[in-house]
C-alpha cells in the first residue's frame, strides 16, 4: 500500500524494467537512480537500474533520498522536510500519460532552494496535472547541494543535472517521451541552473528550449570568488585542503555550511555555479545570450517580500529609511526613483517600497537584461510578470518569490498550498493560464504571447488581469539603466 497510490504499472527502458504507480490519467515512477558519485567527484552515469545486474523489476513506487541539506521555511511548507537525505541522492521521478510509443514532449524540472535546499520529490513539484493537461512527460530530479554540489570551482550539482539529462536521453522513450524534444524549466536557483546549462557543452544536445522562473542570476560567481569561499569553508572546518574533508561526516560539513551561510558576507554565493572553470569555460550570461534555443524568462512582482516581508526591524521604517536604501542604488537620483516607485506601488508603506527596489535589484533587472541581450542578437525570448497576490499573512507577501510554483504546475490542490497562496476566487483560472503556457512552450516552442524585443518589450502579465503589456515599468527601467554595471544595452529614444 502507498497511501492513495495503490494500483501499480510497469515500464521498460534500456536501463531495465520498473514498477510504478498507476493513477489513472497518469503513471508515476519514483526514485529512479540515474547516477552515483563519490563526495566532490563527477557523477558516474547509471546505465542499469540494478547495480548487481539482476533482472528483477526496479521498485519505482516510492521516493528515495534527496541531497543533504539544512532545510528552510519554504522547503518545510513544500513538504520537503519529510523526505530522507543522503549523499547517495541521485534520483529522478517521472510522470507520464502512458508508457507507449507516443513521442511526447518532455518537461525537465530543476528545483530551487538557493543551491542549498530542496529536492525533486516535493509535493508541489508533482507533475501529474501537467502531464495530463498537455499530454507531456514530466521529469523532476535531485542534484547535490551546498558544499557537496558547489564547493570552490566544482560545479558538481550542475554535472548531476547533465547526468540526469543523459539518463532521459537514453531512457525516456520507454515512458512515452521524446528525447529530441526536452524543455528545461526551473525556479529560483533552478531557474538560474537552467540558464547555466546553456553554458555547458556537455548539455548541448540534451535539451531544446528552456523556461527560467525567477532565476537567481546574481548567484553566479567568478572563479576567484569560488576559490575564496572554498578557503573560508576549509577554515571553518579547520583544515588546509579538501582531502581531509572527504573523510568527515555529512553533519560536520552541514555544520560548517550553516556557519558560513549565517554570515551576511557573500551568503548567497557560498555554494553556487562558478564560471571560467573546466565545466563552464566562459561567462554564463554570454553563453545564454548566444544560445539559439528558445527561452522564456520571468519574475514575480514582489519577489523580495518572501525574504524581508516579516523582518521586525523594518516594521517602523519611515521616509528617511526609504531614502537611505534608495540612495545606496540611485545616489543623487534617489528622490526621483522614490517618486517613480510610489507611482508604481500606490499605498505601499516604507518596507514595501524598499522590497520593490530589492525585487528589481535581485531578480527583475538581471532577467530583463538577459532578455535584452538575447533580443539584440535575435534569440527567441519571451518575458512574463506573475502578479497574482496571496491574501495570507495579512497580505504582506503580495506576489512573492515562489508563489508562482503551484500555478505553473497546476497544483493548487496539493497539501499546504492554501496556506501559502490562499483561496481567492479566480486563482484556478490563473493556474490554467500559466500551466497552459508551460505546456504550450514544451509542445510548440511558443508560450502564447509575442516575443520580447527592444521596440515593444512585450511582457505577459500572468495573474487576475492577464494582458500582454508593452514595456511595463518603463520609467523605472530607464532609471536602472543608469546604474547597471557597464553600459546600458540600449537607451530608449523616447
Amino acid at each position: 500500500m502507498h497511501g492513495t497510490d495503490v494500483a501499480t504499472t510497469t515500464a521498460e527502458c534500456p536501463a531495465g524494467e520498473l514498477t510504478g504507480l498507476d493513477r489513472g490519467p497518469t503513471m508515476v515512477f519514483k526514485g529512479i537512480r540515474f547516477a552515483a558519485a563519490n563526495r566532490f567527484a563527477e557523477p558516474i552515469d547509471e546505465t542499469s537500474l540494478h547495480r548487481d545486474g539482476t533482472a528483477r523489476p526496479y521498485d519505482a513506487t516510492r521516493f528515495r533520498a534527496q541531497a543533504p541539506q539544512l532545510g528552510g521555511t519554504l522547503e518545510t511548507l513544500l513538504g520537503g522536510s519529510r523526505l530522507p537525505t543522503d549523499e547517495d541522492c541521485h534520483h529522478l521521478n517521472i510522470f507520464t500519460p502512458g508508457c507507449d510509443e507516443n513521442r511526447r514532449p518532455v518537461l525537465f524540472w530543476v528545483h530551487g532552494g538557493a543551491y542549498n535546499t530542496g529536492g525533486g520529490a516535493m509535493p508541489w513539484y508533482d507533475g501529474s496535472r501537467l502531464a495530463e493537461r498537455g499530454d507531456v512527460v514530466v521529469v523532476t530530479i535531485n542534484y547535490r547541494l551546498g558544499a557537496f554540489g558547489f564547493l570552490g570551482d566544482r560545479n558538481s550539482g550542475l554535472l548531476d543535472q547533465v547526468s540526469a539529462l543523459r539518463w532521459v536521453a537514453r531512457n525516456i522513450a520507454g515512458f512515452g517521451g521524446d528525447p529530441e524534444n526536452v524543455t528545461l524549466f526551473g525556479e529560483s536557483a533552478g531557474g538560474s541552473a537552467v540558464i547555466a546549462l546553456s553554458a555547458m557543452s556537455g548539455a548541448d544536445s540534451l535539451f531544446h528550449r528552456a523556461l527560467a522562473m525567477s532565476p537567481s542570476i546574481m548567484q553566479y560567481r567568478s572563479l576567484e570568488v569560488g576559490r575564496q569561499l572554498e578557503r573560508s569553508f576549509l577554515d571553518e572546518l579547520g583544515v588546509n585542503s579538501v582531502g581531509p574533508v572527504t573523510q568527515m561526516s555529512t553533519e560536520q560539513l552541514l555544520d560548517a555550511q550553516a556557519a558560513l551561510l549565517a554570515a551576511p558576507t557573500k551568503a548567497t554565493q557560498h555554494f553556487t555555479p562558478t564560471e571560467l572553470t573546466s565545466t563552464i569555460p566562459g561567462p554564463i550570461l554570454d553563453a545564454s545570450e548566444r544560445d539559439a534555443r528558445p527561452l522564456v524568462i520571468g519574475t514575480t512582482r514582489d519577489e523580495a517580500t518572501l525574504f524581508t516581508g516579516f523582518d521586525p526591524r523594518r516594521h517602523d521604517w519611515n521616509a528617511a529609511d526609504v531614502e537611505r536604501q534608495f540612495r545606496r542604488v540611485f545616489e543623487d537620483g534617489a528622490p526621483r526613483a522614490i517618486e517613480a516607485y510610489r507611482d508604481a506601488r500606490p499605498g505601499a508603506d516604507a518596507n514595501r517600497l524598499v522590497c520593490a527596489l530589492e525585487t528589481d535589484a535581485m531578480f527583475t533587472v538581471s532577467a530583463r537584461r538577459l532578455a535584452e541581450r538575447r533580443a539584440l542578437v535575435g534569440g527567441a525570448t519571451w518575458m512574463y510578470l506573475f502578479d497574482q497576490e496571496t491574501p495570507q499573512f495579512g497580505g504582506v507577501l503580495g506576489s512573492c518569490h515562489a508563489l508562482d510554483i503551484p500555478f505553473a504546475f497546476d497544483n493548487l490542490h496539493r497539501p499546504g498550498v492554501d496556506a501559502f497562496v490562499g483561496t481567492a476566487p479566480g486563482r484556478q483560472q490563473v493556474a490554467d493560464r500559466f500551466a497552459e503556457a508551460v505546456v504550450s512552450f514544451a509542445c510548440t516552442g511558443e508560450p502564447g504571447w509575442q516575443p520580447y524585443d527592444l521596440t515593444s518589450r512585450t511582457t505577459q502579465r500572468i495573474g487576475p488581469e492577464p494582458a500582454a503589456v508593452s514595456d511595463p515599468g518603463r520609467e523605472i527601467r530607464m532609471m536602472w539603466e543608469t546604474v547597471e554595471r557597464g553600459a546600458p544595452v540600449q537607451r530608449s529614444s523616447a
